[in-house]
């Protein structure tokens, strides 16, 4: 047939309309929904979420020195969870993926330990951090703060901001001068799809306002940390403005919309879920610091009624979140259709030699580095009878505070009151050997990542803090037969909200109700004075009302600092050199029964 301008013109358009180049690939009419009754562009990709890694790069635990276990057999770490990603990726197609992070990364275990403190990433010519190295290899997109970053100062902290390929966000995380972030408070990041127009993805970065209490010391004077509710509501609007299709929210903050600093800080702790109710514009939240694992949960926007997807993944590299996103084109712009949300275990996988190899010298080195020799002991000493007894090593735990207490406050206004300590069985497995102690030895004592406070209190408060703590026993009829496997952890109150106190002594009548437990309290051999005057030791978690353990959230914070305890015990050994149990174990308190010794 000869071939005229209208044949022409007509086939010309018939094959526009049959075919669109899209990076190369053909794609069909029905698929680009031209025309009546075509159906509608569609696009999916997925976003995958870690939280609270804590410095777990490989399965394993420094403070035992050996492949980490737990009761229920999880595995840990960014060796295992680069596996699953890769999977991911393999699956979706890598451009079809991006992987965030909600915050608390580098610190937490002796390997993020040793690089900001005993070979400091902040040193001239330092090393770069694993977390960054791990994380930069994984690919990561974006982190955004936890309330950890800043446990060892903001010069660390912004060392390894700078190391990191991806921005670390925190539109909360604001200059106390200027009142403007202090970190790139989101990202947006651009998702090629097969039709022409890309999908933009806009993740802003939340922390946690509690920052402000547990790390006063580094960030009084140069960042404050406003609410989480308030700082999405302003950017959630501006990145919608900005043309975001998607907005995912990774916020280090749990769902449960409680504080445990109680009014310390006009805003909420754990705001995640209050965030997804008031802001509307959110389609997904990656939450974390709560350490737990949260698969699937919506929350339905009180002004819009759409619903968020939530998901948490647990801790410490133990589980992947997967959201899922399905997306329609509709009106020039493309839409969330259906947002889901999954998580994977990184139990099913093995460590990713990419990840192990990179890290295998950095890994040498802290293993070299926790087997050190740091002093001796005189004899063994165990937690195994801890719970219900007053041991020589949680003596320990309880001297190493009470003196670094004392020296903190020494030439100031406090330094002539009593100082007195708290302290809790974390594990009933751990144990100082006779002979050579190590790092991991000392260490072992102190499993959790809390610092050192000093609060006051007075007599008739302490008094209290200890009922409160001693509804830990079960209540035991004078003369009834005591069995310590049940004697313990009434009301399902876990080891570590049982506090003992030394400096004080005390017994725990077991046969009385809650409430009227505490007889003979003592300071100095002499009945307490309600109305006198204490410093307490006490970790963070408790002084941030962890445990809501009454008066000490409230009361006076007189010092604080932000080394672990656990490292300050291990500088305490390696000063002394030797820990003799003679020089400071006492017995402060015991359980009685209508004044007869249960032990």
């Amino acid at each position: 047939m000869p071939l005229n301008r209208r044949t022409f013109l007509g086939t010309s358009a018939a094959a526009g309309a049959g075919v669109v180049m899209a990076g190369g690939v053909t794609v069909p009419a029905e698929a680009q929904g031209l025309g009546p009754g075509r159906p509608p562009k569609r696009y999916a990709f997925t976003v995958m979420g870690t939280t609270d890694l804590h410095g777990n790069v490989f399965n394993w635990d420094y403070f035992t020195d050996k492949e980490f276990d737990d009761k229920a057999h999880n595995d840990v770490g960014l060796a295992k969870i680069s596996t699953l990603v890769e999977q991911v990726r393999a699956e979706k197609g890598r451009h079809n993926t991006l992987m965030i992070d909600a915050g608390d990364t580098i610190q937490g275990t002796q390997l993020s330990y040793y690089y900001a403190k005993v070979d400091p990433i902040t040193a001239k010519r330092g090393p770069v951090h694993p977390m960054a190295q791990a994380m930069n290899a994984i690919g990561y997109d974006a982190a955004a703060l936890g309330n950890h970053e800043f446990n060892y100062g903001i010069p660390v902290l912004r060392k390894f901001e700078e190391q990191c390929d991806f921005p670390l966000l925190g539109a909360n995380a604001l200059d106390a001068k200027t009142l403007t972030p202090a970190f790139a408070p989101y990202v947006i990041k651009r998702m090629r799809t097969p039709y022409g127009p890309d999908v933009k993805v806009a993740i802003l970065g939340l922390t946690n306002p509690g920052i402000a209490i547990w790390d006063k010391a580094n960030v009084s004077g140069k960042m404050v940390f406003p609410g989480l509710e308030e700082q999405a509501a302003k950017f959630v609007p501006r990145l919608r403005s900005m043309g975001a299709d998607v907005v995912i929210v990774s916020a280090h903050s749990g769902t449960s919309g409680t504080s445990s600093y109680g009014d310390q800080v006009p805003y909420v702790e754990n705001a995640a879920a209050l965030v997804a109710e008031q802001v509307p514009g959110i389609d997904a939240i990656l939450v974390g610091h709560a350490h737990l694992e949260i698969p699937e949960y919506f929350v339905e926007n009180k002004e819009t009624g759409k619903k968020v997807v939530l998901s948490e993944p647990l801790k410490w590299g133990q589980r992947l979140t997967l959201f899922d996103f399905d997306l329609v084109w509709e009106k020039g712009r493309w839409v969330v259709e259906r947002a889901g949300s999954r998580v994977l275990n990184s139990n099913t996988v093995a460590e990713d030699p990419k990840i192990t190899g990179l890290l295998a010298d950095e890994h040498k080195k802290v293993v070299a580095y926790v087997n050190q020799v740091i002093g001796t002991s005189t004899a063994a000493m165990t937690t195994a009878e801890a719970a219900w007894k007053d041991e020589p090593i949680i003596d320990l735990i309880n001297v190493v505070q009470a003196e670094t207490v004392k020296a903190a406050l020494a030439g100031g206004a406090y330094a002539s009151l009593p100082v007195l300590s708290q302290a809790s069985c974390f594990s009933r497995t751990a144990q100082i050997p006779a002979g050579n102690v190590t790092i991991k030895d000392a260490a072992g004592l102190y499993p959790f990542e809390n610092t050192l406070e000093a609060r006051l209190l007075t007599g008739a408060q302490l008094k209290d803090y200890l009922e409160f703590s001693a509804r830990y026993y079960v209540q035991t009829a004078a003369g009834a037969p005591v069995d310590t496997a049940k004697l313990t952890n009434a009301g399902n109150t876990p080891d570590y909200n049982y506090d003992a106190v030394s400096g004080l002594t005390y017994e725990i009548d077991i046969a009385k109700p809650n409430g009227s437990r505490i007889v003979n309290l003592s300071f100095e051999g002499k009945a307490i004075d309600p109305a006198a005057e204490f410093v307490l030791a006490v970790n963070n978690y408790r002084a941030s009302g962890g445990g809501n353990f009454p008066h000490v959230a409230g009361a006076k914070q007189l010092w604080a600092n932000s080394e672990e305890i656990r490292n300050t015990i291990i500088g305490w050994v390696q000063a002394k050199g030797s820990v003799d149990g003679a020089q400071f174990a006492s017995v402060d308190w015991r359980l009685t029964r209508d004044g007869v010794p249960v032990f």
